[in-house]
């Protein structure tokens, strides 16, 4: 893999400051910080509940300049101390690095919700002195010393589909799990712009301004139906048909604050709306369940019974 140099991942941020929702004054801040020298926080990246899509999605970083994937930008640049995915060490070398990075200052991400029935005991992250750590005992020890919590897509952000009704695991997201504030990026994947443009200003000192579910404003401050190329175009009747708006197709762009509409996906080749699918709410809270009530009563705010028969409310 090529030796990417704070530099080059400078000329990087440089170029691709509109892309990234960088400003002038993050670039010099960002200058400054990478000219100082010294070790960024190692990153610590534990996976939850999750498909591994956030990762798969941040593979898809391609660059002609530094840093030349994602990869190249976590382990050249940032320094990446643990990832389950991504790193080469296995076993207790794995784990005694994840312990080395957090003897000082950390960024803590996590890609993933977190399962709390049957004591967490449906998700393990490492064996430790011949002992299962759940990943609701990581989080709870590692997000508390953290200098920064990252939840990483919809299922770390908000609960996302493993969350979804009848949730057996008991999935919640990060933030409310350990009552650490996070800075949420949400998506189903989320969009590797987002992570880069996030880190980027960390990197620089700069916490990023975030809306009221905690996610970068710069990213999620526009609905996408507003700025939808389709939005003044006539009413699609059935899928499949070019250009028109799919609003009445249950589109849930009217209710989605997200800049897809122009980042798009894959390097700039598409998005949802412009492949004629809906789009179906995944950057919010309450998604999936309260965006695709395909079942009447399946939401997750509606009454269940539990194994004795008694209605109980279902948790947010």
């Amino acid at each position: 893999m090529k030796e990417v140099s704070r530099r080059d991942f400078l000329k990087y941020c440089i170029g691709s400051a509109a892309a990234l929702g960088l400003n002038l004054t993050v670039l010099g801040k960002l200058e400054q910080a990478l000219a100082a020298g010294g070790n960024a926080p190692p990153v610590i990246w534990l996976n939850g509940a999750n498909c591994t899509g956030c990762t798969v999605s941040l593979a898809n970083l391609f660059s002609t300049q530094g840093p030349t994937d994602v990869a190249d930008l976590l382990v050249n640049t940032i320094d990446l101390a643990f990832h389950p995915n991504l790193m080469g060490a296995a076993g207790d070398l794995a784990v005694a690095q994840l312990k080395n990075a957090t003897e000082g200052p950390f960024i803590l991400a996590v890609d993933g919700g977190i399962p709390t029935a049957f004591g967490g005991r449906t998700c393990m992250l490492w064996t430790e002195g011949g002992r299962e750590i759940t990943a609701l005992e990581a989080v709870k020890e590692l997000a508390p010393k953290a200098a920064v919590v990252l939840s990483i897509g919809t299922c770390a952000s908000f609960g996302g589909v493993p969350a979804g009704a009848p949730n057996p695991t008991g999935v919640q997201s990060i933030g409310r799990i350990t009552g650490v504030p996070t800075i949420n990026i949400p998506g189903c994947p989320t969009h590797p712009d987002w992570v880069v443009g996030t880190i980027a200003q960390l990197l620089a000192g700069e916490f990023p301004s975030l809306d009221s579910d905690g996610r970068p404003k710069v990213y999620f401050k526009r609905k996408i139906h507003d700025r939808c190329p389709r939005k003044e175009e006539d009413k699609a009747k059935t899928f499949g048909v070019d250009v028109r708006c799919l609003k009445e197709l249950g589109c849930k762009g009217p209710e989605t604050k997200a800049d897809c509409y122009s980042r798009l996906w894959n390097s700039g080749t598409n998005w949802c709306i412009g492949a004629n699918a809906i789009c179906i709410g995944c950057t919010e809270k309450g998604f999936p369940d309260e965006f695709s009530r395909f079942y009447k009563g399946q939401g997750r705010d509606d009454e269940h019974e539990d194994d004795d028969g008694k209605k109980k409310k279902r948790d947010k």
